[in-house]
């Protein structure tokens, strides 16, 4: 591998990943890998700022550069001079499409680092980039963070995870006590309707029947945009002393502690294809995942579901490309969670 040619180390550093919750979990390996390949440099972090919660106090990162995506054009010449008055040696591209490949261009960094051309999602952005990494070897969003770090340095490990702070923990931990909730367990995290990647809401109040009648425990979550289906679900389901409704849940880093607590607690996480299944993977939580029509080798929780593995971290059900959600029925999953079918059946 040729090494790029840097006169001396990067000292100051742009990593764009501007969007969406899930896409900024993965970005957080290339962050890693940024600073484990340059310590002493500083890394900023273009994103959107309705996902910027999830980074704070990250170790290490400088500051977040905004790109407020609603704000419409007015928002590029506001990102530009935030970029430029940092005065970047070194801009990488962790998402690969036009909206980032600008944004790139637009820091002014000498050296601007990017995906394969074939690994870009519209390829005729990869022309904003000065150099490029070699193909990656897997389909996943990680693969692609993995060819990224190897152009850097090769042989640089992927470290993908969220660190949190100790208070947060012990908030998050002090928060699970009031709910009186022990495992084993399940947390459903709602999906959002009229999403093709999303299980209806009252497949997911009939699936936590049925875990509770199994003598699981269940936390029913939804975030603002599932808010109104898990006030549904708070209405209609009967009251279970191992029942706990967490509706409209704000606040990314009190998620991601969260999910962190509830796997100390004995919980696993059912969702669909969605940011929280990430945030949940980026804190170690094992995830059960319900996928289509979108392919979990590509968007999957990470690490994905290996055949060879005897006891996968997350497990995925899906049914191969054009699965449809409205096709999957409780029975099965029950089942499935259960451990009554075979692994990603």
């Amino acid at each position: 591998m040729i090494r790029l040619p840097f006169p001396q180390p990067p000292q100051r550093i742009l990593l764009v990943r501007l969007s969406h919750l899930g896409d900024v979990c993965h970005g957080l390996a290339v962050f890693h890998g940024l600073r484990r390949a340059f310590p002493e440099a500083r890394v900023w972090w273009a994103m959107q700022p309705e996902f910027a919660g999830l980074v704070e106090g990250l170790p290490g990162l400088a500051g977040v550069l905004p790109f407020e995506r609603g704000g419409g054009w007015r928002a590029w010449p506001r990102l530009r001079r935030a970029m430029r008055a940092c005065r970047f040696d070194l801009a990488v591209d962790a998402q690969g499409n036009w909206k980032s490949g600008v944004a790139t261009y637009l820091s002014g960094a000498p050296i601007r680092l990017g995906f394969a051309r074939a690994d870009w999602r519209e390829r005729s952005a990869a022309r904003t980039m000065t150099h490029h990494a070699l193909a990656a070897h897997g389909e996943h969003a990680l693969h692609r963070a993995q060819a990224l770090l190897d152009r850097l340095q090769p042989g640089l490990p992927l470290e993908f995870g969220l660190p949190l702070l100790p208070a947060e923990r012990e908030e998050a931990r002090v928060w699970w006590q009031t709910q009186g909730l022990e495992g084993p367990g399940h947390v459903l995290h709602l999906g959002v309707e009229r999403d093709p990647r999303s299980w209806p809401t009252e497949r997911f109040g009939a699936l936590a029947q049925r875990l509770l009648a199994q003598g699981e425990s269940v936390l029913l979550l939804s975030g603002p945009g599932e808010a109104e289906g898990g006030a549904q679900l708070e209405r209609e389901l009967p009251p279970h002393p191992r029942l706990v409704h967490c509706v409209g849940q704000r606040g990314l880093r009190e998620l991601a502690a969260r999910l962190a607590v509830a796997s100390e607690r004995g919980f696993r996480l059912v969702a669909c294809d969605s940011g929280p299944s990430h945030v949940a993977a980026a804190v170690g939580l094992g995830v059960d995942l319900l996928a289509g029509p979108t392919d979990p080798r590509r968007t999957g929780p990470w690490p994905i579901e290996a055949s060879s593995t005897e006891d996968p971290v997350h497990r995925v059900l899906w049914d191969g490309p054009g699965a449809r959600m409205l096709d999957l029925e409780v029975e099965r999953v029950a089942a499935w969670l259960g451990h009554a079918e075979p692994r990603g059946a």
